[in-house]
Order: C-alpha cells, then structure tokens, then sequence
C-alpha cells in the first residue's frame, strides 16, 4: 500500500477502535514476541468466525488516549521482516502476517500488521493455545467457537459434498467388486468374506464410509464412480496422466473409478530388471526397477491430497531413470521432511471425507508412515531416496528413483544392510552431492563411511576399494595443494611463462571430481594466488591477459 492508502486504513481503524478484529498497542522496542503470538492467535481466529479477509494489530498508538504516538518497535527493516518467520515457527498449522506495513504518521512511526483469517476449519494455536477476543480484551478459544470453527472442515472438504442426482447406478460394477475384496481383507478378523459379499450396495457402502447421509459424495464418485460418469463432477476434472519423456514420447489418461485407473496406470509404467553387482561377487543382485506398492502408494497419496477445487489432473512422467508424481495443492501439514521417520502423526487432512474411504479400502494408512515406509523400501531394494520439490506454489511434486545414481552408494547398501535410516538418508544426500547436517557429517566420518571436506564429502577409500571404485575414489579425491603448485612452477621452468589458458588446461583434468567448474576455476585463482604471494611467480601481463613467470631467486 502507499502511504495515502495506508494513512486511511489506520484513520478507519481508529474510527471504529477495538474490536474483536482489531488490536492497537503503543509498543516499545522490544514487544514481547510471545504476546504478538497470542494476539495473531487470537486475531486470525476471530477473523475466521467473523468472515474478514483480514485483522489487524497495530503498533504506534495509545490505547488509552486513542492517538497515535509513535512506536520504535523493530526500526530496522530486516529485523521488522523477521517477525513473520517467528510466527510461522510457532503456529499450529503454520501461517504468518500476510503484510507488515510501517506509516511515517506526521505523529509518529506507526506499524501496521495484516493478520489473516485462520483456514476454514483449522483454528490457529499459538505454542500449543488457542487465543481469541472478548471485545477488546484476548482470551482463550473457547469450546464453542473451537467447534464453530472445526465444523466448517466438512463443508470446505471438496471430496465431502454430495452429488446431486447421482445414484448407485453411477458407480462401476468391478470396481465396487475390488472395494469389497479390499475391505473384506482389511476386516477378515471382523467380518467372513460372505457376510461382506452379501451386503446390500447401499450396507456395504455406509460401512465403508463411501457415503454421507446415505447419499453419493464426491469421493464416493472419485473412487467408485463409472467412466461415464465423470460429467457428474465437470468442472472439475477426475483424472489420473501416464506421460512418457525421454527417447519416446506417449501418454495416457485415465479416468473414474480411481480404484481401477491407478492399477491401470501402473500397467503402462515400464518396470524391467536392473542388474547391480556387489563386489566380488559374480551373479547380480537383480530388482525390479520400481516396486509395484511403491507406485501405487505414491500414486494412492497423489489421489488422497489432491486439492481438486484447483481444477487440476494428477501427473505421473515416466522418464529412463525417474518417476514423478505431481498433485495440485501445497503439502497440507507439515513438511515432507517430518513424515521421513515415522514418527510423525498427521491430525488433519485436506480430504477427510475421502482419506477415510481410502484407508477403508487399505489403499492408505491415516497414521503418516507411508513416506516412512517409502523410504525404508528404497533402501532395501538399493536405491536412491525418493525426493520432494515444494519449489512451485500450490503443487507438490515427489521423485521416485528406478535406477543407480552412485554404484558405490547402491553396493553399500548391499554389503551393509543394518544402516539406520538416518544413515542412509545422509548418504543418499551425499552421492546426489546434496549437503549434509554437521552431525551427521561427523557420525559417516566416525562409522568410516565418507571422507572429503565439507560440503565435497564422498564414499571414503576403504569403501571405495571394496566396491571396485578405486579410479571414481581417486577421481574424487584429488591432490593436496602442494601437488598442484608443483604442477604449475614445473611447467614455468620449462615453457618459460603460461596464460591463465595454459595453466587452466594443465590443471582443470586434474583437479577433483568433486567440485564444479565454477569450483574448480575458482582453485586454480586460489594457487595461483598461493605462489604469488609466496614471491615464487609474476605476473608480467595484465589481469584481463595474465602472463606467469617464475621469479629467478639469486
């Protein structure tokens, strides 16, 4: 906002003074941060109840002469900026000021915070406490505006809505078949595979949790629902892509029931065997390239927390070494990185309505593991994590890996098959030359299972030898520094001078594997700066056009 709007955003404030929606504090340098916390708490709430796009906590005026004064709350502009990732970081679930505006008043600074309105459904926590307003004054949420706020999830869930005029005779004959197979084994300790298979439609659906009201939903469509009868959900497009990238070029789309089109999607992936072989041993480890359960509880995931209000498809690319699934809607809580241990217990979804349907069918678990367990299959079947790109906003986009990236990671792996996950993890993120937190660093170091410099670490020799390695090891070790300045003042005493040419063709194939050109560049300045100041070479050139000599010592 310019100034002129902002001034009349802060006279319209003060018009109507304090209310459940607008908080004014005269605040010093150093407000406490926790106590901005509960009024964005309580702020983000009301905002919600209320139906606002937005609420308001401002500093720079005096609540009780209702004037402005002025505030030197955070005057430098980075640290002022700061405040919203302290407020990501203690929100449940983790949102922060949408805008953070500073008026120059012809009375005083005045800081103006845009809080927005906690998601339909997800009231906002600040450290574990719900806050809200009593007029003027913050309070704990109450239970009654917790539950106003909670009952909203079922008319925000997309997959939850009913379906007007669609009947049983909607949904697809196998695939209602498959459902009941499905649900039959979940429950075979509950239920006798007859008693399951001689449900009414109707029975077997509400047991299911397929229907809302005894009606036909979304979800029930998603799952179940014929081919042709996808013009039940338009605008709204219930479809899965196969899209092939590499050599060849193709692509397939699939459509209702999602029960069906997934195994469907699957059968076009090209999965053959892949060959690695440990060392010293003559007959390959074979695996397929991609694990069947893997795909499918990617694919399974994509289709739980699509956010399908976004009008988009769910895409699996198929390329000679990868497979990534993209869905449309940001990862709703949390990150992936929080799933990867399985410790870590989701307690809502974007799709309620359909993640139960699902979990009742046994394509998902509701309790988080499924990126555990992910992970834990690729390592068992020798290869790379998979990987996550949050990059694009409102898309998550996951890589599953169907081939070696590093022969020495994958051997390892075969050679030592009690690794923690931990371990491997870090591992992985060494041989995809990712870094690495210093502890982990410091526990491959000690377990003798990498070695190098921070951030260039790689399979340490012993490894390396025992994988068969030894040239990629040696490739990506280099040579200490001395080595390299000998290089270099033995070619000046035989040639004479070189160019910055000369020396970069002498030495650029020499220099670790490890490093980037850029890096590598970058070393070759490095020594020669080394030896210049050491008084051993002159340049007798320019710096555009560099000429090195030795210097001739008497």
């Amino acid at each position: 906002m310019n100034p002129t709007a902002l001034s009349a955003v802060l006279d319209e404030l003060m018009a109507t003074w304090e209310n459940e929606v607008v908080e004014f504090k005269q605040a010093g340098h150093d407000y406490d941060t926790d106590k901005i916390g509960e009024y964005f708490s309580a702020l983000a709430n009301e905002a919600n109840l209320r139906g606002v796009d937005r609420a308001w906590l401002v500093f720079g005026v005096n609540n009780k002469t209702r004037s402005v004064m002025g505030t030197d709350y955070r005057p430098e502009p980075e640290r002022l900026q700061s405040l919203k990732a302290q407020i990501a970081d203690s929100t449940e679930p983790s949102i922060t000021l949408r805008n953070i505006h500073v008026l120059q008043h012809a009375a005083g600074r005045v800081v103006l915070m845009e809080v927005p309105p906690a998601p339909r459904g997800m009231p906002i926590a600040w450290k574990g406490h719900y806050y809200a307003r009593a007029g003027e004054s913050r309070t704990s949420l109450g239970l009654d505006k917790l539950d106003e706020i909670r009952q909203q999830t079922l008319m925000t869930d997309w997959t939850a809505q009913l379906v007007p005029g669609a009947t049983l005779a909607h949904l697809d004959a196998p695939a209602l078949q498959l459902a009941r197979n499905a649900f039959a084994k979940k429950y075979a300790n509950r239920f006798a595979t007859g008693e399951v298979m001689a449900w009414p439609v109707a029975v077997f659906l509400e047991r299911a949790h397929l229907l809302r009201d005894g009606q036909i939903t979304r979800g029930t469509l998603l799952l179940l629902g014929k081919s042709t009868s996808a013009h039940l959900l338009s605008p709204h497009p219930a479809q899965l892509t196969w899209k092939l990238e590499g050599p060849e070029r193709a692509y397939e789309h699939f459509g209702l029931p999602f029960l069906v089109a997934t195994s469907e999607l699957y059968q076009r992936i090209r999965n053959v065997q892949v060959r690695i072989l440990p060392d010293n041993v003559l007959i390959p480890v074979e695996v397929s390239k991609y694990d069947q359960r893997v795909v499918l509880e990617a694919l399974h995931n994509c289709i739980a927390h699509q956010d399908y209000s976004r009008c988009g498809r769910i895409v699996v690319t198929e390329t000679p070494a990868t497979l990534v699934f993209e869905n449309e809607g940001q990862f709703f809580e949390g990150h992936p990185d929080d799933y990867i241990a399985g410790n870590k217990t989701p307690r809502r979804y974007r799709n309620p309505f359909l993640a139960q349907a699902m979990a009742e069918l046994n394509m998902i678990d509701t309790m988080g593991y499924g990126i555990h367990w992910m992970h834990r299959e690729q390592a068992r079947r020798y290869f790379p994590m998979p990987d996550y790109d949050l990059s694009e906003a409102g898309v998550v986009r996951m890589t599953v890996y169907g081939s070696v990236v590093d022969l020495s990671y994958s051997r390892l792996l075969i050679q030592k098959t009690d690794l923690p996950l931990a371990d491997v993890l870090a591992l992985d993120r060494v041989q995809k030359k990712l870094p690495i937190p210093t502890e982990a660093a410091d526990r491959l170091r000690k377990s003798g299972l990498i070695e190098g410099r921070k951030p260039n670490f790689h399979v340490a020799a012993h490894i390396a030898k025992a994988t068969g390695s030894v040239a990629a090891y040696l490739r990506t070790r280099g040579q200490d520094d001395a080595f390299y300045l000998k290089q270099i003042t033995d070619y000046l005493a035989v040639n004479g001078e070189a160019s910055r040419a000369d020396i970069n063709q002498l030495l650029l194939n020499k220099l670790s594997d490890a490093l980037s050109d850029g890096q590598k560049y970058t070393k070759v300045s490095n020594l020669l700066g080394k030896l210049r100041r050491r008084g051993a070479i002159v340049n007798v050139g320019s710096d555009a056009a560099p000429r090195w000599q030795l210097i001739q010592m008497n």
